[in-house]
């Protein structure tokens, strides 16, 4: 099918730059690294304690596509609830630990998928990394070392001045040379920032410094507008040079916004296979229709539609007959009426009051055609759902 891309080697024939080689991991039963696509992951924001709370915001995560979930652990309610959450979690789930080294065996005997510990706040817990790591082996659980600017170790802070590219990959290597000793080398590492030039630099130096697999994130990017174009432009710099085995879009909006702008992003790098995309023009005087209107109609019109589709939809005779035309569906509208294009060739000429649902009509009859049955409840089956991104 047009513009479905092959995921089968971790990139989009597009990139010409192959992933780095990273050892591989297994969360739970999402393997990360290697040669292992690019995972999203999220993290809750309800009370960990709050286990019905909990499961409840994971399930929406799920159902949006999050395939692994972190969940924050600051106090032993928070502890006590992770044997249900981990349980009963239809994804892997990561515990986040700070301060206090009984959370790791606590979340490790929970049954969950990963624990992750940050450097800057982990001087009482390096005593313990000889017991963490040998109860980390025991139950097959990885490690992420998670390096946030904003609370790198002091020691750091006063050799390098700041949170310096180089002072978030040392804070990462050294910790991650304490579990070295250790023989312990189930290891995933990120090393964020709030500046995505100072975030890629670091991901760029770590990447080249260790062959450990590497959590993306721009820590604190923003709410959602500014944070989604931080993210966009950091992820889109290190994914396209091959760096990055699992994302993480962090905005101060619900969590199930942090997955869609994570699958849009890979899906635009041709690293996952997309879903819907809706391809419409800017508009500018050479426009015979409301373009921002039927965008908005047919965007409408086919939300949550499950089947991956590139619907163009264009308002001039200049651009829009070819990009309807390279699109798997799409309309060229003009003149108070619109060239409904599939696949390539002009199917009908409809009315412009009739083409938001023509264009749904065609969308249906190409499921249709891919045996692809959609129940009114958006539910998908037959022999074509294969092809469905989940």
């Amino acid at each position: 099918m047009p513009g479905v891309r092959d995921e089968s080697d971790g990139r989009a024939p597009g990139l010409s730059t192959p992933r780095r080689t990273s050892r591989k991991i297994m969360v739970g039963s999402v393997p990360v690294g290697g040669d292992a696509p690019v995972s999203v992951q999220s993290m809750t924001t309800t009370l960990t304690a709050d286990v019905n709370a909990t499961l409840q915001q994971i399930a929406e995560l799920t159902a949006s596509g999050c395939q692994i979930v972190r969940v924050a652990v600051p106090s032993q309610d928070d502890a006590d609830a992770l044997p249900a959450i981990a349980r009963k979690s239809p994804i892997p789930v990561i515990a986040d630990i700070h301060f206090q080294p009984k959370y790791v065996f606590a979340a490790i005997d929970a049954g969950c998928a990963a624990v992750r510990v940050n450097p800057g706040n982990i001087k009482k817990f390096d005593d313990k990394v000889g017991e963490i790591a040998r109860a980390a082996t025991d139950a097959g659980v990885p490690i992420r070392i998670g390096v946030n600017a904003g609370s790198l170790d002091k020691r750091l802070l006063e050799k390098h001045g700041k949170a310096t590219p180089e002072a978030l990959v040392e804070s990462a290597l050294w910790e991650c040379s304490l579990f070295e000793e250790h023989g312990f080398r189930d290891i995933k590492i990120s090393v964020k920032h709030n500046d995505p030039v100072v975030m890629i630099d670091a991901y760029r130096r770590l990447a080249a410094a260790c062959d450990y697999p590497l959590h993306l994130g721009v820590t604190e990017a923003g709410p959602a507008f500014q944070g989604t174009i931080k993210s966009a432009v950091a992820f889109g710099a290190l994914l396209a040079e091959g760096i990055g085995d699992t994302i993480r879009v962090s905005l101060s909006a619900p969590p199930v916004e942090e997955v869609k702008v994570g699958q849009a992003i890979l899906e635009s790098l041709g690293l996952r296979k997309r879903g819907l995309e809706i391809v419409s023009c800017p508009s500018c005087g050479r426009a015979q229709v409301d373009v921002y209107t039927l965008a908005e109609q047919v965007t409408a019109g086919l939300k949550d539609f499950p089947v991956p589709l590139r619907v163009a939809v264009m308002g001039c005779v200049v651009n829009g007959p070819g990009e309807a035309r390279e699109a798997d569906l799409g309309v060229a509208s003009g003149n108070g009426k619109g060239q409904i294009f599939v696949k390539g060739e002009v199917v009908k000429t409809v009315p412009e009051s009739q083409i938001v649902e023509t264009l749904i009509e065609e969308a249906m009859r190409i499921a249709d055609e891919m045996g692809i049955e959609i129940g009114e409840d958006g539910s998908v089956s037959g022999p074509g759902a294969d092809v469905i991104v989940t």
